[in-house]
């Protein structure tokens, strides 16, 4: 039987604990997070050339044990939190995920299950609707199969996703496809929102690639042409109306064509809490790429008190850090300043105002980047690999 049905955000309080003052204005703190991404492992079968995964990645030797996870889980609850994301990697790697969904669901977490459904089979997947899982998030790479197998690096795998999803929708379990786009498949965009009927999804995201990590290494393979990304837009924009009530269709934009910022991950600090596979706690799952940030450890420092006043939580919180640019700019607390990972990847300096806004002097550049690597030769993928 599954576990009785968590709060949801309609029956959720902020937390009332008394906030300190340092570091950033009152005004400018969040309550509570509102999710917990736990990357359980950089372990995974696939080796995406755009994986979100730092380039040095976390060994299974170096993984998080159960208890402690588990530790985190509650903790994160007792924060506020209302969600938890099981990630990677490959999530489903870790033999003790159905022992984590349970402990999720006893403490409060909707779960979501974030994975390439490449390893789980109708018995494993009804063990972990048993042990309370809530959703369940697939990844696909192109839906031409050849395509999709080249850029996720394994062969045999696009025929195990389509029968994992289809189990999914019969073991009653929502399903959200994750659609990572680039040059080499945006022109197939419309049949993945097709695949995402078909499959009875209620939601695609659909998410340009975002360039740090391995895609930065990638990304004279990946960026998309403007005309590309131009009708890609139109696709989706048509798609919305035709399929409002069917299917949700999320649409992430690529910084390199952008106008205005995105606030990464709500606002550093500000709505999600990651926990890498090794225990860090980190304010979105790129920080590690920023030098001098001082990170600390689940199991060793309380989660609340991470969260509340962590050094690299801290760093980049609210508009107190900001250039003056971005502390005269009337979006400054909508976008909370865009990504610091991005600022310091193009820029060299993590605290620059983000190259994705028209009003910082290296958007220029940064246009001229996409448009030079998206006119060059495709080549061959840096593959994600351990070393």
């Amino acid at each position: 039987m599954r576990p009785t049905r968590r709060r949801s955000a309609a029956t959720w309080k902020p937390c009332s604990r008394t906030w300190p003052t340092r570091g950033c204005s009152t005004h400018d703190r969040p309550r509570a997070p509102l999710a917990l991404l736990a990357e359980l492992t950089h372990r995974c079968p696939l080796a995406c050339p755009y994986c979100s995964n730092p380039v040095e990645m976390v060994r299974a030797a170096g993984e998080l044990p159960t208890e402690t996870w588990k530790q985190v889980m509650t903790e994160a609850a007792d924060l506020g939190c209302l969600q938890v994301h099981f990630s990677g990697g490959e999530p489903t790697v870790r033999k003790d995920l159905e022992e984590l969904v349970a402990h999720a669901a006893q403490v409060g977490l909707y779960s979501n299950l974030i994975t390439s459904g490449v390893l789980v089979d109708t018995a494993r997947l009804a063990g972990l609707s048993a042990a309370g899982l809530d959703h369940i998030q697939v990844s696909f790479q192109d839906t031409e199969v050849a395509s999709a197998e080249r850029i996720g690096g394994l062969r045999g795998a696009q025929p195990r996703k389509l029968a994992f999803c289809r189990a999914v929708r019969e073991a009653g379990l929502p399903l959200t496809l994750n659609a990572v786009v680039h040059r080499q498949n945006l022109d197939r965009l419309q049949e993945m929102i097709d695949l995402s009927l078909d499959l009875g999804a209620s939601r695609l995201e659909v998410a340009h690639v975002q360039y740090y990590g391995w895609a930065l290494k990638n990304r004279a393979a990946l960026m998309p042409t403007r005309q590309q990304l131009e009708a890609a837009t139109a696709v989706v924009d048509a798609a919305r109306v035709a399929l409002k009530g069917r299917l949700v269709i999320d649409y992430v934009v690529p910084d390199y064509y952008a106008s205005r910022p995105k606030p990464c991950m709500g606002g550093w600090g500000r709505r999600f809490i990651t926990v890498n596979p090794s225990g860090k706690v980190l304010p979105c799952h790129a920080a590690e790429s920023i030098p001098g940030l001082e990170f600390q450890r689940a199991g060793d420092v309380p989660l609340a008190d991470i969260w509340d006043w962590g050094p690299a939580f801290e760093r980049f919180r609210g508009t107190g850090w900001m250039p003056s640019l971005c502390q005269t700019c009337e979006h400054k607390e909508r976008d909370w300043g865009g990504c610091r990972c991005q600022a310091l990847a193009l820029t060299g300096d993590a605290t620059a105002t983000d190259p994705a806004c028209a009003k910082s002097p290296f958007h220029r550049d940064l246009v001229a980047v996409a448009e030079r690597e998206s006119a060059a030769d495709v080549g061959e993928f840096v593959y994600r690999r351990f070393s």
